[in-house]
């Protein structure tokens, strides 16, 4: 397959950057396999684009209004996950004096994100800050100019510095600028969308008006208005996050004085890694022996039924829990084999995925083992049969193309659980490193905020609202694929 000279010349460009900037490049675990799941589905879906069997379907997906916005949010998150999948140490200042001295990296493990999110990354204030605040959440006692003491709420070192009397200027300086973020937003839309029209026009053989005006009236092949809506409001968003963001602390800071949208950014890589790394797990386990099982029946039928009635009799907690102590034993006895400790909490997110995915198969493999056994019954499955036709094509040919809509419907089903299980398992405290930033972590670390008084609420809202977008969007998304690749649902 060729590349277009624009990506080759991204690429290149992209390999000289990386050799000139003074940095070690770190691959982690998940790194490597989160961008090697990337090359397989852009691989996917041009080998889709080729086939109009496969790509009727998917055509019929995006066509839904709500579908389309829910792939907007989806890839949106996606982003920030692949931006913080690219990790490097910073190499350090030579020595002074030193002869031939030899290259030194940080210990600290950055990304992409924390490069681009430097000032919130780096703007640690003491404590507590409740959201857009230019003080503590709490007071303090501090010693005056007079040499007196008294009990007040500080000024937070970052948020709100600009302002010389924060409790008069405050409210119409957060004004001004949510006025202007919101003025930049639509101008940025404005202009994205405008270009988006055009090139839509120039490929249809329209003018602009008359290309605008078809998508105005929901009349285009695809639901464009859904698309540009969902775009301004996340180009609104990064409006506002520049503006106001960057003057104070948006969504307020933690008890050790992180900002917790910056922490919240953070924990779309493990939500994303988990809910995609362990369905990966999982798929090999419950396809091959659901359909094994169904298609095979007798002795084989007895033994995998066995095998994941086991399975599911014993908790699943303890299982990642009796896994997830032993990685930590093994990390603790092998200090050496790693040299952060990213490294470290790297290891156990990746073997949190393959416990949730040794565990999670059987509900699949349920249901390919009973579909499999109503299609093996059927007229064509019988004449190839009888015919002489080897196991192996029969299972190929016509049993697990037959059976893929059940496995692409509990796909993105089960990424939304496994979303949801790493706070519960985070909760519980068996879940990722606990240096890890997860949202998991951030509802764990809110139990004890939550019963302080006054009470500390934006961490557990801001992770809230973070992976609840993040779940209602891969559910609504589902849904579409569901009726799209469901041969019991009606095309329409």
């Amino acid at each position: 397959m060729r590349l277009p000279l624009k990506h080759v010349a991204l690429l290149v460009a992209l390999s000289l950057t990386l050799w000139l900037v003074p940095v070690k490049i770190v691959l982690l675990w998940t790194d490597a396999l989160v961008f090697l799941l990337v090359a397989v589905l852009l691989f996917s879906v041009g080998y889709m684009r080729r086939r109009p069997h496969l790509r009727a379907p998917w055509q019929q997906v995006i066509r839904r209004p709500l579908a389309a916005a829910s792939l907007v949010v989806l890839g949106a998150y996606v982003v920030v996950g692949l931006l913080d999948s690219v990790h490097f140490r910073e190499q350090l200042a030579p020595q002074a004096g030193a002869e031939n001295p030899q290259a030194q990296y940080s210990v600290e493990v950055l990304s992409l994100l924390d490069l681009l999110a430097t000032p919130l990354r780096t703007r640690l204030e003491k404590s507590y800050s409740a959201p857009l605040a230019a003080r503590l959440y709490s007071k303090e006692t501090v010693t005056l100019a007079d040499g007196s003491t008294a009990r007040i709420y500080p000024r937070l070192q970052y948020g709100g510095a600009h302002l010389d009397d924060p409790d008069t200027q405050r409210g119409q300086d957060i004004a001004q600028r949510s006025l202007t973020a919101l003025l930049l937003g639509l101008l940025a839309w404005a202009a994205l969308v405008a270009a988006w029209v055009a090139w839509l026009a120039r490929c249809h053989g329209h003018g602009f008006g008359h290309e605008l005006r078809i998508i105005l009236r929901g009349e285009a092949e695809l639901p464009w208005r859904s698309i540009f809506a969902t775009l301004g409001v996340l180009i609104l968003f990064v409006a506002i996050v520049l503006k106001l963001g960057i003057a104070y602390h948006l969504l307020g800071t933690d008890k050790v004085g992180n900002d917790v949208l910056y922490l919240s950014l953070k924990s779309i890589r493990t939500g994303l890694v988990i809910g995609t790394l362990t369905t990966l797990i999982m798929l090999p386990f419950a396809v091959l022996l659901g359909i094994m099982a169904g298609h095979f029946r007798g002795w084989v039928d007895d033994v995998i039924q066995y095998v994941y009635t086991t399975l599911s009799s014993i908790p699943g907690v303890l299982l990642i829990a009796a896994a997830i102590l032993s990685v930590q034993v093994y990390i603790a006895n092998n200090p050496e084999l790693f040299e952060t400790v990213v490294e470290r909490a790297d290891l156990r997110l990746l073997f949190l995925c393959m416990i949730l995915g040794i565990t999670s198969w059987t509900g699949l493999c349920r249901l390919l083992r009973g579909e499999t056994l109503k299609l093996r019954e059927m007229d064509y499955i019988q004449a190839a049969t009888a015919f002489g036709v080897g196991n192996f094509k029969i299972i190929t040919r016509h049993i697990l193309p037959n059976v893929m809509h059940i496995v692409l419907i509990s796909v993105v089903l089960d990424f939304s659980a496994l979303v949801l299980a790493e706070a519960v398992l985070s909760y519980v405290g068996v879940g990722v490193d606990p240096s890890m930033v997860s949202w998991g972590n951030m509802i764990n670390s809110a139990r004890l905020e939550m019963a302080r008084e006054p009470v500390v609420w934006w961490s557990l809202v801001a992770a809230f609202c973070f992976m609840f977008l993040l779940v209602l969007a891969a559910n609504l998304f589902s849904d579409a694929v569901r009726d799209a690749f469901d041969p019991r649902v009606g095309r329409g």
